[in-house]
């Protein structure tokens, strides 16, 4: 019973899963607490409703604690986003939850993937990178951060074909 409760509450196995317009609120929260200029609401209101964008969820028991976003371009995609809740960091999810979404893309006909990711993030960086990600360029001062400081993007690629 108590395992059974806590695979209720918030515990159990996680699951990779299409995300809908229910989960905006959720999502705008994990984003915003991941990221300098988080995403309102009506942002990810908008994305879950277009055709070419792509939406999974990562959901832990009852409790959504992860998201990656992508939009689609004929034969190519851009990951717009990967978030996990702070508290479910450095557990393997984030990469199970980004190769479930690359393998959705693929089956969708996507043979190419960028992303930008901040020069300095060095976690994310690594999961890329362990992913197949290769750096193909860099934007000097791309990202502003709430104190002025502009950091560098890198622009990574990875070819599913």
């Amino acid at each position: 019973m108590i395992a059974w409760l806590s695979e209720w509450w918030g515990g159990g196995t996680p699951a990779i899963e299409p995300a809908g317009l229910r989960d905006a609120p959720r999502l705008a929260q994990l984003h915003g607490a991941s990221f300098h200029r988080g995403w309102g609401e009506s942002e990810f209101e908008a994305m879950l409703t277009e055709r070419n964008t792509l939406v999974h969820r990562l959901r832990q028991g009852r409790k959504v604690i992860g998201f990656a976003i992508s939009r689609m371009a004929a034969d190519e995609a851009e990951i717009l986003s990967i978030a996990i809740d702070a508290d479910r960091r450095g557990r393997g999810l984030s990469r199970e939850l980004l190769m479930t979404h690359l393998g959705h893309l693929a089956g969708r006909g996507i043979r190419t993937i960028f992303l930008e990711v901040e020069e300095n993030n060095q976690p994310a960086r690594r999961l890329y990178q362990w992913a197949g990600f290769g750096v193909v360029g860099r934007r000097e001062r791309y990202y502003k951060q709430p104190g002025g400081e502009h950091l560098n993007a890198l622009l990574m690629r990875r070819d599913l074909s």
